[in-house]
């Protein structure tokens, strides 16, 4: 039995995809620092410039406070400082990107922003040339890396935004950071 295969068009320099081969899938790179990091653009809602935060008092040091996005509160985040890093200086091409993250239990999706010191572009990646999460030698946590794609003879961090910007483990850390939970065993 045979199946009819169509060729799909390859884009930025790629071999074509055939129908019936897993899909490429699209990731918006960005920069931290010197390192380039990719989140799936199926979770992304936008992407705006920076500026407008209003500070949160009693929250955890990576949680850069909220913005007014369209009359919704959203919480942003400052990726560098939730990896572990000191804060990034701000400059022209820092931005937030606007990302939805489902909630458990079918309630209603949840958006936050994210602080990235310039965005990239958007590259299509292959299953293929997609390795898994390396198991120790990173900078971040291997929880927070669903993957490492090959890209050009390089790698890029392919993030796990779900786990990064868990509301269950963000709560956790504020309740912490607040003192409001006992030792922690």
């Amino acid at each position: 039995m045979t199946q009819n295969l169509h060729p799909v068009q390859a884009t930025s320099g790629q071999p074509p995809v055939v129908a019936g081969d897993t899909e490429q899938q699209q990731y918006l790179t960005f920069l931290l620092g010197e390192e380039m990091f990719a989140i799936g653009i199926l979770a992304i809602r936008e992407i705006i410039e920076y500026g407008q935060i209003t500070e949160v008092p009693l929250v955890p040091p990576f949680i850069r406070g909220v913005i007014n996005l369209r009359g919704a509160v959203v919480p942003v985040i400052d990726l560098s400082v939730r990896f572990g890093r000191s804060a990034g200086e701000i400059t022209k091409r820092t931005c937030i990107v606007i990302i939805e993250i489902a909630e458990t239990a079918g309630a209603h999706a949840q958006q936050m922003g994210v602080v990235v010191d310039a965005v990239s572009e958007v590259l299509e990646i292959a299953p293929g040339d997609i390795e898994p999460p390396p198991t120790f030698g990173t900078r971040i946590r291997t929880d927070f890396i669903s993957g490492m794609g090959k890209v050009g003879g390089r790698f890029v961090v392919l993030l796990d935004v779900e786990r990064i910007l868990s509301l269950d483990e963000v709560a956790v850390i504020a309740a912490i950071n607040q003192g409001e939970l006992g030792a922690v065993a």
